[in-house]
């Protein structure tokens, strides 16, 4: 388990920091955060999802439609749910995999 892992707590809290832009990357990611940071558009079928307590720091699904250039849809999850929809709605993430294989 990764609790067990001796080097848990160190690799977690490096990377809240990096998220939260208070430490660097690896360099050897670099590339790679590059291309990401230019936001290129995604054209395959895609569904977001959401629950309605993420209390996770994040930019509305209005924010970022316009990246999807292929058929998109946000679904937001009622109910309570947090951030990890597979563990916290299995069902409604399930039923998004199997939607988005119609789209």
């Amino acid at each position: 388990m990764a609790f067990d892992n001796p080097h848990h707590v160190a690799i977690t809290m490096r990377n809240y920091r990096w998220r939260q832009g208070l430490a660097t990357g690896d360099a050897k990611y670099d590339g790679l955060e590059q291309r990401l940071a230019s936001t290129p558009t995604i054209s395959v079928p895609t569904i977001t999802m959401e629950g309605d307590a993420n209390g996770a720091p994040h930019p509305p699904a209005s924010a970022y439609a316009s990246k999807f250039t292929g058929k998109y849809e946000h679904r937001t999850i009622k109910g309570g749910v947090g951030h990890n929809l597979p563990q916290e709605a299995p069902q409604a993430f399930a039923q998004a995999v199997i939607d988005v294989d119609a789209m």
